[in-house]
């Protein structure tokens, strides 16, 4: 943490501005709350920062995600932490069916809440996606904007696992500085 914490703010807002997605703000709002201790406290500040936007800001927050094996994703647009995402679950690999049930999900999702269906994929199954859509169809629009909220703020959580790692002395790396380091 500390060679982040040591970074100037165009640096810092480079390495995580896509953390969440399509939002750089975030990082910029969280850049003021340095030194982080560790990863779960960079994503508290972050985190912090989502919660503390304007209701238009976090639903901008929330339309910038892609939807589920929806077009984005057939016509290769969807960013490399998106992308990666997807393809963990499987949803690149789906069956004709399974990609027929995941578009006519993504349609009445928007249609009743106006935004995509959002769910952190890791240790879920395409089956297991499914039944999370399915099962949430049922909330109210305030019970569904929390829940896409806590699913961004749990994405966010594995992003930043995964740009921020820890050598084997316990020194905390990221991609830019292992980038340096490399011959």
């Amino acid at each position: 943490m500390a060679q982040l914490n040591q970074t100037d703010r165009d640096a810092f807002v480079r390495l995580l501005g896509g953390i969440f997605e399509h939002s750089p703000w975030v990082a910029e709002a969280a850049f003021a709350q340095r030194p982080f201790r560790d990863v779960e406290q960079l994503h508290q500040a972050m985190c912090a920062a989502v919660s503390a936007a304007p209701p238009e800001r976090r639903l901008a927050l929330i339309l910038a995600h892609p939807d589920l094996a929806g077009k984005a994703a057939l016509a290769g647009e969807l960013t490399e932490a998106s992308s990666r995402e997807q393809s963990g679950a499987g949803l690149d690999r789906l069956s004709a069916d399974d990609y027929a049930r995941f578009h006519t999900l993504n349609n009445a999702y928007r249609s009743r809440f106006g935004f995509p269906f959002i769910i952190a994929v890791r240790g879920y199954s395409a089956a297991g996606i499914l039944k999370e859509f399915e099962r949430r169809l049922h909330h109210t629009p305030e019970e569904e904007e929390l829940e896409a909220l806590a699913q961004i703020e749990r994405i966010a959580l594995f992003r930043l696992q995964e740009t921020i790692s820890h050598d084997a002395n316990g020194n905390t790396t990221s991609p830019e500085s292992q980038k340096r380091s490399s011959p």
